[in-house]
């Protein structure tokens, strides 16, 4: 019956778009802007959850933090901001998408803006090859970040002009809710602490935890036991049958790689990830022919390209693309029917839940299982909207408001800006 309703309402609004756009012609971008809101948000008390990991830069003694010991803090209050893409279009429908980060917000509005003026919304294909063909840069980093940006709102602005979630432009729903594991970046390592937080995460129904390693190469032998020695201590707090994932965010080498795996093989991760810079591929490659734990990797992934040459190497089990900084829902899509095909999986980085939602929804479970949630992070990330695509007992329910379904609560918006840079 629900089957039924569902049809009953989606193909008279899709007909209906239909209609409109034969009569009045495509959408034409009509602004790009970026909207700042700013607001005051209240925090609680507890935890200040600023846990180190290891990065890259700690191998110099000067960069390397001290040993991390947890404190309280009183509940209070604290700025907030955020900044959103809007597309508009002469028909009427836009687009809104965000937190944007700042390094994509320029480029969209510097050297994407005038670039998708006039251009048709609903061509979406080909106003991502036309992004991706319009500057030399295009291929990586800040650029591909603005591009995700734009083809992101886009997908919104289509979900909005068709009356339907995303997941139903992309082919899904393929499950009605999605399974969501926790990430739990910032959260201490003190040994106490986090075997209790581990055990509570579990008792929430996260259906498994990463954990983010603290020390790398430049921390020598104590370090590296620092690092083996969580393992353990995790897995005993949360058992044997439960989903551990560990994270050196590019901060060891392969030496050190190997002599971690081989002492916390028997503790079964589900996966080591990003051991070392995504550049490395021969130690990615080399690191999962030698040991029986899976390898992952993709957060820096930009396109369709490095995933299709790591998996063609055969050195990765689980592509780690991230919509916002890949190319956008678009591009990941993409990058899922590539690994498929490599029957590995597509478990997205999870720096916004919802392009990640929407693509693992449209998804088979067998090539995307799961979705990341950054527990502290995604606890404020949506203060500015209604809706915060928050887990219930370790899995979320798809939406069914159109696009994205993103809608900024006037209530909590003290000052409203359009942004502008030079």
């Amino acid at each position: 019956m629900r089957r039924r309703e569902l049809l009953l309402t989606a193909v008279p609004a899709l007909l209906h778009a239909q209609e409109k756009a034969r009569l009045n012609g495509p959408a034409t971008i009509r602004a790009v802007e970026m909207i700042r809101v700013e607001g005051r948000r209240k925090t609680e008390a507890g935890d200040v959850k600023g846990q180190h990991q290891v990065n890259p830069l700690h191998v110099y003694a000067e960069h390397r933090p001290a040993e991390y010991r947890e404190r309280g803090r009183p509940a209070g209050e604290v700025k907030a901001s955020a900044l959103y893409l809007r597309i508009t279009t002469n028909e009427g429908p836009e687009g809104l998408y965000g937190p944007i980060d700042l390094e994509a917000a320029i480029v969209v509005y510097q050297q994407l803006r005038p670039f998708l003026i006039g251009k048709d919304a609903l061509a979406g294909e080909t106003l991502w090859d036309k992004m991706y063909r319009s500057n030399r840069h295009s291929r990586s980093s800040h650029f591909m970040m603005g591009i995700s940006a734009v083809d992101n709102a886009l997908w919104d602005l289509r979900g909005r002009y068709y009356s339907t979630p995303v997941y139903r432009l992309l082919g899904g729903p393929t499950r009605k809710e999605v399974d969501v594991y926790g990430s739990c970046l910032g959260h201490s390592v003190e040994p106490e602490r986090m075997g209790a937080t581990a055990a509570e995460f579990k008792k929430q129904g996260f259906r498994g935890q990463k954990w983010f390693t603290p020390a790398g190469p430049g921390d020598g032998p104590a370090g590296l036991r620092k690092n083996v020695e969580m393992v353990r201590i995790l897995r005993e707090a949360v058992g044997a049958d439960y989903d551990l994932m560990f994270d050196a965010f590019m901060g060891w080498d392969y030496n050190y790689a190997i002599q971690w795996a081989k002492q916390v093989e028997q503790f079964r991760p589900r996966w080591i990830e990003e051991p070392f810079h995504v550049d490395k591929l021969e130690s990615f490659a080399n690191l999962r022919r030698a040991t029986s734990i899976p390898v992952a990797t993709g957060e820096h992934f930009y396109g369709r390209f490095e995933p299709m040459r790591y998996l063609h190497a055969g050195a990765i089990s689980v592509v780690q693309a991230d919509p916002e900084w890949c190319g956008g829902v678009s591009e990941l899509m993409k990058i899922c029917h590539i690994a498929s095909s490599y029957d590995a999986h597509v478990i997205p980085h999870g720096h916004n839940v919802h392009t990640a939602l929407h693509v693992i929804a449209s998804q088979s479970p067998m090539t995307c299982p799961l979705l990341e949630y950054l527990i502290s992070k995604m606890s404020s990330y949506y203060f500015f909207e209604t809706w915060n695509p928050k887990p219930v007992n370790g899995r979320i329910t798809l939406p069914d408001t159109p696009g994205f379904g993103i809608v900024l609560d006037e209530a909590k918006i003290e000052k409203r800006s359009v942004v502008t840079w030079g």
